[in-house]
């Protein structure tokens, strides 16, 4: 178990080992450097990773596990659950990730137990999280296949509040061009309106 908070890591274990006497905690420690230190002499199954750490944080440690213990699986028990956050260390090949604030004891057992069982496990908020993530994922993904490079720069001037005239006078083409422009992009979202399009836009901005 790797925590910057004492507190917390003594109180989950002790509470882990009596409610769940058949996972036992290998070893505690503050930082990703005791971490490694530790793991020249204790061998474990599971590290149960904090995300946000003094010195060397979450996403350091997970790449460094990944490199040099390819064997050990990594869940994640963190109070930061931002999109990002969990993108990132799913990049890096985490096999668990549950929520400080929304898990409990027996969630995280059965985190651990899935996990040894060779499946990946995320709360539900996570979950939830991550199908956002995809979805971000598939629509900037098939912007940038299917959309031209002159769709992209409407795309980009309609998200900034131009009109198709302003737009027009821009990237000097005639309105009648622009709007043609937004029809075929409308028609390859399955949308109707410009109002969409821009919220299209403004969701991967604010998300990916």
């Amino acid at each position: 178990m790797v925590d910057d908070h004492e507190l917390f890591r003594l109180g989950l274990q002790m509470a882990i080992e009596g409610a769940h006497p058949d996972i036992v905690i290998a070893g505690e420690v503050s930082s990703g450097a005791a971490l490694f230190e530790l793991l020249k002499t204790v061998s474990t199954d599971i590290v149960l990773l904090d995300v946000v750490m003094p010195n060397m944080n979450g996403f350091e440690v997970a790449r460094r596990l990944k490199a040099n213990y390819p064997e050990i699986k990594i869940l994640a028990i963190s109070a930061e659950n931002t999109s990002s956050t969990i993108a990132e260390m799913l990049e890096i090949g985490i096999e668990g990730f549950i929520s400080k604030a929304n898990s409990n004891l027996n969630t995280l057992a059965n985190a651990i137990r899935s996990i040894m069982d060779g499946f990946d496990y995320y709360g539900k908020d996570i979950a939830e999280v991550i199908s956002r993530i995809y979805v971000i994922k598939k629509r900037t993904t098939q912007v940038s296949e299917e959309f031209s490079e002159q769709e992209k720069r409407i795309l980009e001037l309609c998200h900034q509040g131009l009109s198709a005239k302003m737009i027009a006078d821009r990237l000097c083409l005639s309105p009648r061009t622009v709007n043609w422009h937004k029809s075929n992009m409308f028609r390859k979202l399955g949308i109707n309106s410009t109002l969409e399009l821009v919220q299209f836009v403004g969701r991967g901005k604010d998300n990916v």
